[in-house]
């Protein structure tokens, strides 16, 4: 359980992931605060609307978003940010354009670095946890996903260098990244072809889908104290996916 006046900042609390642990968080007794583009359903007890791309590029906009961040936590200590929010650009190299390769970039790598930037004195006197939520495609990525694989990359490199820089405040830094998910946008995917998402399913070693709240568990418990000495990692939770060589026979 947290400190009874601990408050957590989740991006991208409108999504699968998002709203998972926005409820794990609550239920761990924390003051979540939930921020999205537009207001979604997730469990809150505040939700701040927030543009990643704008947020990475305004000045303005960083410190509106700061004072509204410092409203929300209503006497809470901000002790948490989980930096879920992404975009996610589908194409090949060669055919994204260099505007898209630099918008994935600005959501998925330079907004989760400013809200740290923002946020990074109530971090360090509450002994802070940031949690960057990278995926499988950090290390292993397929053809057509060179703007998400490469902005995955540098949140992984982001997450070890500011785990060293900011090691000396206090301040834990750490990566979760989550395999195949079965997100309502997943499934969505494969509405007409369950065949296509069972076939992913069984891909997986341990022969599933991995569920939004065992990404969500594992985000808690990174964000406490039991994990006091956790830092600079990158978490597989990825049904063992990363683990297996591909080849033809």
């Amino acid at each position: 359980m947290s400190d009874a006046r601990d408050a957590v900042l989740v991006s991208g609390a409108g999504g699968g992931i998002g709203t998972a642990l926005c409820s794990a968080f609550r239920a761990a007794g924390y003051r979540v605060i939930a921020t999205d583009s537009a207001k979604r359903d997730c469990d809150c007890d505040e939700f701040v609307a927030l543009d990643l791309a704008n947020f990475a590029n305004d000045e303005h906009e960083r410190r509106r978003f700061s004072l509204a961040v410092e409203t929300a936590r209503a006497g809470a200590n901000l002790r948490v940010i989980v930096n879920n929010a992404a975009v996610q650009i589908l194409g090949a190299a060669g055919e994204v354009p260099v505007d898209a390769l630099r918008h994935s970039l600005d959501v998925n790598v330079s907004a989760p670095y400013g809200l740290v930037a923002c946020f990074i004195d109530s971090l360090a006197r509450h002994g802070g946890v940031v949690l960057n939520i990278g995926s499988v495609h950090a290390q292993l990525t397929k053809p057509g996903f060179f703007a998400y694989g490469v902005s995955k990359a540098a949140l992984a490199g982001l997450t070890r260098s500011m785990a060293l820089d900011l090691a000396p405040r206090g301040i834990r830094v750490n990566e979760i990244r989550p395999g195949a998910t079965a997100t309502p946008m997943l499934l969505a995917g494969f509405s007409t072809d369950p065949q296509a998402l069972a076939e992913v399913a069984g891909m997986q070693p341990l022969g599933r889908l991995g569920q939004p709240s065992e990404i969500a568990a594992m985000a808690v418990f990174l964000a406490s104290r039991q994990a006091a000495y956790v830092t600079g990692a990158a978490i597989q939770v990825d049904g063992g996916i990363s683990a297996r060589l591909h080849d033809p026979r």
